[in-house]
């Protein structure tokens, strides 16, 4: 398995890609990361939510849960999704945050930005914006964002201090994050979480639970908790990652 940022950057793009263009014969699939998908969503998003936004939208939802559950999003606020992909969550989020409000999304596959982008305009919304980049290298100022969520992306990234501290860069003072990702248990080897599963499966590159949350603690955020919500493989558990970025903080 490599662990070379380009090499596996390139194996998630094409990955994705796939799972963009065969959106249509995806539709009876949906769930995170490949063959494995239907384990891993553990059936997040209601009923209602699906019913709000374009089918292809659903079909290309890649997530391990749903962050728009639980982030208590507020009237007026900008919310930013880290590896938006098909745009779901960004779009749930703009209806959530209303026309006083914003939702960025930030992908680095062509493929699922032009069906995002797609996907927004079915939605009739004007106050989302999908942005070309790296989860490593956020394309908007420092103190922008109120809110940060993701859906089973940063176990991809082959440098997740460099993904918080962009986070905390990005976020307002006071601002927080809302995260669903996959962790493994701390008992779990790199070597043991690599025999699970592959890093483009959202397993290998998995963190231990202490390690996400030193991680967080080292980039400066406080009220840090995780959550564990249903079991995807022996060891590993989708979570919910939840922070706080100091109101004193400043970068």
């Amino acid at each position: 398995m490599t662990t070379d940022t380009s090499e596996l950057r390139e194996e998630v793009r094409k990955r994705y890609a796939e799972s963009a263009t065969s959106v249509a014969s995806r539709a009876e699939e949906a769930g995170c990361c490949g063959p494995t998908a239907a384990n891993l969503t553990g059936g997040q998003y209601r009923p209602e939510e699906i019913a709000r936004i374009p089918n292809a939208a659903a079909a290309a939802s890649l997530g391990c849960g749903n962050p728009i559950a639980v982030a208590e999003l507020r009237e007026g606020e900008v919310v930013l999704d880290l590896g938006s992909g098909g745009g779901i969550d960004v779009l749930l989020s703009a209806q959530r945050v209303g026309p006083s409000g914003f939702a960025f999304g930030l992908d680095m596959t062509d493929e699922m930005l032009e069906l995002a982008r797609s996907n927004a305009v079915e939605a009739g919304l004007d106050n989302v914006e999908f942005l070309r980049g790296y989860i490593e290298e956020i394309l908007l100022p420092d103190s922008s964002v109120d809110v940060v969520i993701s859906n089973c992306v940063i176990n991809l990234s082959t440098d997740k201090p460099a993904v918080f501290a962009e986070i905390h860069r990005v976020l307002k003072p006071g601002g927080r994050i809302v995260i669903t990702d996959i962790v493994a248990g701390d008992n779990l080897s790199p070597e043991d979480r690599a025999e699970r599963g592959d890093w483009v499966g959202c397993i290998a590159g998995a963190l231990s639970r202490s390690e996400y949350q030193n991680r967080l603690i080292e980039a400066g955020f406080t009220d840090v908790s995780l959550t564990s919500t249903h079991e995807v493989a022996d060891g590993l558990d989708s979570m919910i990652a939840r922070a706080t970025k100091p109101h004193h903080a400043s970068d």
